[in-house]
């Protein structure tokens, strides 16, 4: 424990006005300098909660609490003796007497003042803008109250469209609201993303169901008589029916404090500084973070150069040199899941630079890299796809080893090169909202003994921000340590020294089946006899499940021990919602369905009271569905020939199709009939993660078979088969794999490909990854798979063979075994109790969770001296 010292007056006192993440970052570099060994640290922090992860407030909507965003470790304000005040903001400075006071009256006499009150959101002076449903986005509060204006509101409408507009949009949405965006400048993210990068992000966020209004401005909140909003009226003199706005319309420094005690602010605001953070009209006072106008002119809105200033401000209260004289505004976003980043000069301001631009306006990607005339990486845009931005990013100001064209094609647009962090120098920034770089990184490795990612983390703070630059980190410690000639675990789990591939080949070679007795004969030492973990587990039974008829286990992932190796909603056959309730959707092979087939699934609907949806996927997902009512839907499908759609399982989910030669002028094959056919044959099939399917009957491909884990497109002589295909947050084009199949060849290579796949994956790992891992890529892949170099085709094709022959629809299996049915309730001792928790409120003539509001009581803080 760091002894603190006693309180007199000879006791040097720092008062810190501002509890953020800034202020908590300060609090961290005054204790790691031992400044908190010999002066009195008094923190006054406005927020009824100590500081919290802002940059991740908008995860409160998908489940974070406001404990889990919360950046402060109680046992380290007690350890060293810092003084806390939560809900007791500075109110006055007298710089003279060299005092704060607080709003509860507390007066602090100091010897170092600093100043981390951060930013204020910019509200626009319209007209009603205080009126009743206007919000800002800024606080855990903001988001509190929103939440709660939400739940009797229709239509939300934010203004701003940069980064936290932007998340507030996908929040409103998120909370079933009709969202729009309101932003003046001709394109979103106007500061981040230049115009081609504005298109690729305005195409995703529209596609996902977001309305955005680019180039107009708000004129007015339109209110009822009693003073509500009810819309918007916009530059362009249109109106905009809406009864929630949020406005996300940028920040400004929050100064006034600065200017009541006579301190130089700057003409735009922001309280000037120098380059070691105090004040130019004060050296007792610094400010640091959102609130300080630093050395260049600048304001910094983002976390990593306020960290920066606040390990300089603390170092020169330690008298030790530091300087602060800029940062890097590179930034890494994932925006409604479409990951955005920009890094140098990304809109190419330097003097006769040159572009290197890749665009897929119809996949949302956009690429462009900013080079100079020696080849330098002067900066770049990456929308939809930032997978190189750690890379890129190092390699900025430098001449990168390989061309700029293969920098920017995707996977599967040609040869991308497989340029790693190891050809990194030392110098190289790997994690900038901590200022780490890769030589520290590797220190971490060779000189503190670090062999993991948290071990990294902690030792070097590599990660813990942001957390983009977490995957380069384990590249880096994985080489480090095999170049120091440790040999790295690459076991699945603590259970197991085995890859899964490895794995698998134990459990097919031996006829395995069951999973004790893999644990038993082939776990680590430790873990022989046990029950095993929540990794090895659900592993270790999709092996067994997509080898069940080879060797010799059930197919029926509910019988005996299977039952226990399921996650959680392979464990009841259906996917698990927010509210408890469970979504079924029976398989509609190739999206091909008869006006009776829709009418028994309306009948279900309307007679269980669930909420229908149309998936991407081109079937129909029914949401609402208690635990005790699966087995009676699942019932009436099944009398009305559906079957499960597996939608719950890492299995073949669908395959699509668009309506091919049969109805449509341009098509040329018939893909509904192969689309079924294939869906028929691959169901129910277990495997590493999901599978996506689709078959379009001409190239214009309709069904985007190119971005799904196998694709078929119909040609003039036959079918083109595509693999390795990805849709989703790292969206991927698929590989032709072979051209111009007849329907044996096609229905044998997709045998082979799903075979491999399966028993050369890793865990949790889409055919997208595993393609770009594997060694060989692709190459390899078509040796094994068309010219059968390993000489094992013959068995990939058997064992897929006994999967179609073998296969059982689980929801048939289910309710004819009243033993299985059996635990399909709420609770074990009252079974015919449905759980009270799962309630919905109604919603557009349907239902939707009732999910209760969240509400936060004020614990106290421990340690701290909480006034």
């Amino acid at each position: 424990m760091t002894a603190t010292p006693e309180a007199t007056e000879a006791t040097p006192t720092i008062v810190l006005v501002g509890h953020g993440m800034v202020g908590q970052r300060f609090l961290e570099a005054l204790a790691q300098r031992g400044l908190t060994a010999t002066h009195r640290v008094v923190v006054l922090c406005e927020e009824p909660r100590p500081a919290y992860d802002r940059v991740a407030l908008t995860s409160y909507f998908s489940g974070k609490t406001p404990e889990d965003l919360s950046m402060t470790d109680m046992e380290f304000i007690e350890t060293h003796g810092i003084e806390l005040y939560v809900g007791d903001p500075a109110v006055s400075v007298d710089r003279e007497a060299k005092k704060v006071t607080a709003r509860s009256g507390e007066v602090f006499e100091y010897e170092t003042l600093v100043l981390a009150t951060g930013s204020y959101p910019f509200v626009p002076p319209v007209p009603n803008k205080d009126a009743e449903g206007c919000f800002v986005y800024r606080t855990i509060d903001d988001l509190l109250a929103i939440e709660e204006y939400a739940k009797t509101r229709t239509t939300g409408a934010v203004v701003g469209g940069g980064l936290l507009g932007l998340e507030a949009a996908g929040a409103l949405k998120g909370l079933g609201l009709t969202s729009h965006i309101v932003e003046f400048a001709p394109r979103l993210m106007p500061v981040q993303v230049d115009e081609g990068g504005g298109a690729a992000l305005l195409r995703t966020i529209e596609d996902m169901g977001l309305t955005v209004h680019t180039g107009v401005g708000t004129q007015e909140i339109v209110v009822d008589a009693a003073g509500a909003v009810t819309g918007m009226k916009l530059s362009d003199g249109s109106e905009l029916a809406t009864d929630l706005v949020v406005f996300s319309a940028g920040v400004r420094p929050r100064d006034q404090l600065a200017r009541d005690c006579g301190l130089t602010v700057g003409e735009r605001g922001g309280i000037t500084v120098d380059e070691q953070c105090r004040t130019v009209a004060d050296p007792h006072v610094f400010a640091i973070g959102e609130c300080a106008l630093a050395s260049d002119g600048r304001v910094y809105g983002l976390v990593a150069p306020g960290y920066e200033q606040a390990e300089t401000a603390a170092a020169t209260i330690a008298a030790d040199e530091a300087s602060f004289t800029g940062a890097d505004l590179s930034t890494k976003l994932k925006l409604l899941g479409v990951d955005v980043a920009s890094f140098g000069d990304a809109h190419g301001a330097t003097e006769d630079c040159l572009d290197v631009v890749y665009s897929d306006s119809r996949a949302g990607l956009y690429k462009k890299l900013v080079i100079g005339r020696d080849g330098t990486l002067l900066g770049g845009i990456l929308v939809g796809d930032a997978e190189a931005y750690g890379t890129l990013k190092a390699f900025t100001g430098s001449v990168p080893p390989v061309s700029p064209e293969s920098l920017v094609l995707p996977a599967g647009a040609g040869a991308p090169a497989q340029l790693g962090p190891s050809a990194l120098p030392d110098d190289a920034i790997i994690c900038s909202c901590n200022n780490v770089t890769k030589g520290t990184i590797r220190g971490a490795v060779t000189e503190h003994n670090c062999t993991t990612v948290p071990e990294v983390k902690k030792c070097t703070k590599a990660g813990t921000t942001c957390g983009s630059c977490v995957k380069v980190l384990g590249q880096l410690i994985t080489a480090e340590l095999e170049a120091s000639g440790v040999e790295v675990d690459k076991g699945l789990c603590g259970c197991f020294a085995q890859t899964r591939e490895e794995l698998y080949e134990i459990v097919l070679a031996l006829r395995i089946n069951t999973y004790q007795d893999l644990l038993d004969r082939y776990g680590r030492d430790g873990a022989r006899g046990g029950d095993g973990c929540e990794i090895c587990k659900p592993a270790v039974g999709s092996i067994i499940a997509s080898l069940a008829p080879t060797i010799g286990a059930s197919g029926y992932v509910l019988d005996g021990e299977q039952a226990a190796l399921q996650d959680s909603n392979d464990h009841f056959l259906a996917n698990i919602q927010k509210n408890g309730s469970y979504s079924v959707v029976p398989r509609i092979a190739g999206g091909e369905i008869t006006p009776e087939g829709l009418i028994v699934i309306g009948e279900i609907a309307r007679d269980f009271g669930l909420y229908t949806k149309i998936t991407g996927g081109q079937r129909i997902d029914m949401f609402g569905a208690r635990v005790e009512q699966l087995p009676l839907i699942w019932a009436r499908l099944v009398d009305a020939g559906f079957e499960s759609g597996h939608a719950y399982g890492k299995s073949l989910r669908t395959v699509k199709s668009c309506v091919g030669q049969t109805w449509c002028r341009y098509g040329v094959q018939d893909s509904v009939r192969m689309a079924i056919d294939l869906e028929l044959r691959y169901r129910g099939l277990r495997s590493p993660h999901k599978l996506k399917s689709a078959v379009s009957g001409c190239q214009r491909e309709c069904a985007e078979a190119q971005s799904k884990d196998f694709g078929v497109i119909a040609t003039a002589g036959g079918w083109n088969l595509y693999v390795g295909g990805n849709g989703g947050a790292t969206p991927r084009h698929a590989d032709l794999l072979a051209q111009d199949l007849s329907d044996a060849e096609l229905i044998r290579l997709i045998d082979r490909f799903l075979m491999f796949y399966i028993r050369t994956a890793d865990r949790l790992e889409r055919t997208s990854v595993w393609l770009e891992r594997i060694p060989g890529g692709l190459d390899h892949v078509r040796d094994v798979v068309v010219e059968d170099s390993l000489g094992i085709c013959e068995e990939l094709e058997t064992l897929m063979a006994a999967h179609v022959a073998n296969y059982r629809d689980e929801w048939s299996e289910t309710i004819n075994d009243p033993e299985k049915l059996a635990r399909f309730v709420s609770f074990v001792n009252a079974p015919d109790t449905p759980d009270p928790v799962v309630g919905f409120v109604p919603e557009r003539d349907q239902i939707k969770p009732d999910l209760p509001l969240l509400t936060i009581g004020h614990r106290p803080l421990e340690g701290s001296a909480q006034r």
